[in-house]
């Protein structure tokens, strides 16, 4: 049998590659004629990744990795400069590597390459797709309604090309029924250091795409997923592929971080009543997802304050040791909290500096979740039906937010706008969503658990994101000659 080969270009964070792997695998257990190769960008000032691309590689044989070789970030006189232009640049300084890669592929014979599928932070290498005659195609590793702002961010940009401001009004954004309000938009929107420019050159890429494969299912986003079969129809936009929840939920615990540690938080779940305890976690990039000592402060007296049992995974932005991810894990808790907290909070709360998040929100004690809204947290959430407090930090969290809360009612409102510079959240106001989450007949928690089971119906055989992948290989087929 012939076989297909799939180059996958994913955005080298620990977030985008691995969704993308685990789309890929699906794809691969799916059809055993599709084989994928991996291109690993490894800037400078992220961590490795190589611990998880080899554990993958030890599983799937018919996922190759590939290693491009070291680019540097590039210089700025601005100190300013967004990190979304640092990104836009460096993707468009690996084009020659990768171009390079793929010419040194057979063009014909039992495998060859058929098309490329790309995070849309490397949006820019579709002009190697165009150039050596291939289909690119685009995994989207967040949900349909940030793609909804994608789309519209061109035709927005042809009326306006300044930078959003605060006092804009709402926007009516392709596949929300809601208008969306400025304050939900993700920060380099604003940013006239090169982030606003560089997310409207990767959105004018979109529509240059084969399809958008996107890390949603139907069932989630239906008014979205129904706006743009429509657009696709109309020839507005590429087809959208719905195909989620891609997930990894059998992935190991951090090989950098102590087992003894993983197990020190599981056996404490174990001890704990079912649905009896609150799960704090922010989010595993770096100092986004770590506070201030104040802040950690009025988390620790709403805590308390509840009376809820709580996990809670603290970071803090202090000078500290650093592990290998750029996380600063607190040495002395004692020294941010309030004076006798630990003591007093001893046998119903339990504070460490990471938690296998994952096995944690799978584990029956679990009750709720305060989550800073990233999509691959929401959707684990939604898949171990646990509903969630939304305190969103940077990137487009705001908007999965607002999405979570106003268009679809599955989560818990404490704030939609906040991000890492908006200042100090009260301890009543954290203490008021605590409540809220925790409260076991609400009517969140039972859309939530719907959800859940409507999730893992959609990637059954028969579902409707095992459909939508199975239209997606087809699609990809028909346009492959000899396959």
């Amino acid at each position: 049998m012939k076989e297909a080969v799939l180059i996958f270009i994913p955005f080298p964070i620990i977030g985008h590659l691995v969704s993308t792997v685990e789309f890929a695998r699906r794809l691969i257990r799916q059809d055993d004629r599709i084989s994928v190769t991996v291109l690993s960008l490894n800037p400078p000032l992220y961590f490795s990744l190589d611990a998880y691309t080899k554990s993958i590689s030890a599983l799937e044989p018919s996922i190759c990795f590939v290693d491009l070789p070291p680019v540097d970030l590039p210089s700025s006189d601005q100190p300013d400069v967004a990190p979304e232009a640092l990104a836009y640049y460096y993707i468009e300084s690996q084009i020659p590597h990768v171009k390079n890669f793929i010419s040194s592929f057979p063009v014909s014979g039992p495998s060859r390459v058929v098309g490329l599928v790309l995070d849309f932070f490397c949006a820019p290498m579709i002009d190697v797709g165009n150039e050596l005659d291939l289909p690119s195609y685009m995994f989207f590793t967040s949900n349909a309604g940030f793609l909804g702002l994608m789309l519209h961010l061109p035709t927005r940009h042809e009326q306006n090309s300044a930078e959003f401001e605060r006092t804009d009004p709402v926007s009516l954004i392709p596949g929300f029924v809601s208008p969306v309000p400025v304050s939900v938009l993700p920060v380099c929107l604003f940013n006239k250091f090169g982030g606003y420019t560089a997310l409207v050159k990767l959105a004018q890429r979109f529509k240059d795409t084969k399809g958008i494969i996107v890390n949603t299912f139907e069932e989630l986003e239906l008014n979205a997923v129904r706006y743009f079969t429509n657009s696709q129809i109309h020839g507005q936009n590429p087809p959208i592929y719905p195909v989620g929840p891609v997930l990894d939920l059998n992935g190991k615990p951090n090989p950098d971080i102590n087992v003894a540690q993983r197990d020190k938080v599981i056996e404490w779940l174990n001890d704990q009543p079912q649905a009896s305890v609150v799960f704090l976690c922010f989010g595993t990039f770096g100092s986004f997802g770590s506070f201030e000592a104040p802040q950690a402060r009025e988390i620790a007296v709403a805590l308390e304050q509840s009376g809820y049992r709580f996990l809670w995974s603290l970071r803090l932005s202090q000078p500290g040791d650093k592990d290998p991810s750029g996380n600063t894990h607190y040495k002395n808790p004692e020294d941010v909290l309030p004076e006798g907290f630990l003591e007093r909070i001893e046998g119903r709360g339990m504070v460490c500096g990471w938690a296998p998040q994952v096995e944690v929100l799978a584990h029956k004690a679990i009750g709720g979740f305060v989550s800073h809204c990233g999509w691959n947290s929401i959707l684990e959430s939604l898949w171990f039906g646990v509903p969630i407090v939304t305190w969103p930090m940077y990137a487009e969290q705001q908007l999965n937010a607002f999405e979570m809360v106003k268009e679809l009612g599955l989560a818990v409102e404490m704030r939609l706008d906040y991000s890492i510079n908006s200042g100090l959240v009260k301890a009543e106001e954290i203490e008021k969503a605590l409540h809220g989450v925790m409260d076991g007949s609400s009517e969140v928690r039972k859309k939530v658990k719907a959800m859940s089971v409507m999730a893992k119906k959609a990637i059954k055989d028969g579902g409707s994101s095992f459909l939508s992948i199975a239209r997606f290989i087809g699609d990809m087929m028909g346009k492959t000659a000899d396959i």
